[in-house]
């Protein structure tokens, strides 16, 4: 069952885009890895600011899941739905985010992951990916709190 309170959620590393939602918030894309949607930036670019506000404001419980499915059935791709993925439970911590972390020279522990809500496991393992620009999984650290562990020993 997803958290309450994180469907509409943006991030401060997020605020670079967040003003006019020119990228695809964590939290709308937490939603379409919930529902198992995958949606195309150039789609999200293609929507108006009111209806890319509308989805991050949309529901996160089985009903609202339900219903965007159904809404974005016909501009988005099915994909499996999220379902015992590591950001979903506060299970050990993803050799990707620690290998990621490392490369920061920081370190995050068992303890602090599971500290996490939902979101932010979400976010920190969607930025720690291949791919991703390490500056904002660095802002990301930082805003949670994380950043001031220290580094690895």
């Amino acid at each position: 069952m997803a958290d309450t309170g994180l469907h509409n959620r943006l991030f401060a590393f997020e605020s670079d885009f967040g003003g006019d939602l020119r990228c695809i918030p964590m939290a709308v894309r937490r939603k379409l890895d919930l529902c198992g949607r995958k949606l195309r930036l150039q789609t999200w670019l293609g929507w108006g600011e009111a209806r890319r506000r509308a989805l991050l404001h949309w529901p996160d419980d089985g009903a609202g899941l339900a219903a965007l499915i159904e809404a974005l059935a016909e501009e988005t791709t099915p994909l499996p739905p999220a379902h015992g993925e590591p950001w979903q439970g506060s299970g050990p911590l993803p050799p990707v985010v620690a290998a990621a972390t490392a490369e920061l020279g920081l370190a995050v522990d068992e303890g602090a992951w599971a500290s996490l809500d939902e979101l932010q496991r979400f976010a920190l393992l969607k930025l720690s990916l291949p791919g991703h620009g390490r500056h904002n999984l660095a802002r990301a650290l930082a805003e949670f709190g994380l950043a001031d562990q220290g580094p690895i020993r």
